[in-house]
C-alpha cells in the first residue's frame, strides 16, 4: 500500500513524515526504512529507523530507483514500512508524467511483499490524477 503526503515545496511535508516515522517505531514489530536525498535528518530519526541516503548509491533514473527498492526488500524480510522523503527527487522524476507509473509499480511491490510505503511529494493535490488522489493521506 502506498500513502502520499502532498503539498508544494516548503509546506512542512518533511516534518510530518518525520513525526509519522518516529511515532510508528513503537507500533511496528518489523523494520522501518527512511529514504532521503541526504543525511540531514539523521538526528531527527529514532535510532531504530534505517536511514538510506539514496544519492550515495548512484540511482540515475526512476527504473533504477524501483530496482533499488527491490534490492532493499530482498535483503530485509522483516521490512514493515518504507518512507520516501522528497520522492520526486530521490526517484529521479523530473515532471509529473511518470509519477503515477512509478507509484503504481511501488504499490504493486508493497502489496506483494506486505509492507507499507509513505511518500512525500512536492505537488499540490490538484496536480494528481484521480487514482493518486485516492492515495493521499495528508494534503498541505
Amino acid at each position: 500500500m502506498v500513502q502520499l503526503i502532498v503539498g508544494k515545496k516548503g509546506k512542512g511535508k518533511t516534518k510530518i513524515i518525520l513525526d509519522m516515522v518516529n511515532k510508528e517505531v513503537s507500533n511496528v514489530s518489523g523494520n522501518i526504512v527512511y529514504l532521503d536525498k541526504g543525511n540531514d535528518h539523521m538526528y531527527e530519526l529514532n535510532n531504530k529507523v534505517r536511514l538510506i541516503n539514496v544519492k550515495d548509491y548512484g540511482v540515475a533514473n526512476s527504473d533504477e530507483f524501483v530496482g533499488f527498492i527491490r534490492g532493499i526488500i530482498s535483503q530485509d524480510h522483516d521490512l514493515e514500512q518504507v518512507y520516501f522523503d522528497s520522492f520526486l527527487n530521490i526517484s529521479c522524476l523530473e515532471g509529473t508524467e511518470k509519477v503515477e507509473e512509478v507509484l503504481n509499480k511501488l504499490d504493486s511491490i508493497s502489496s506483494t511483499y506486505g509492507f507499507k510505503i509513505i511518500a512525500s511529494i512536492s505537488l499540490d493535490e490538484t496536480e494528481l490524477s484521480e487514482s493518486l488522489k485516492a492515495k493521499v493521506a495528508v494534503s498541505l
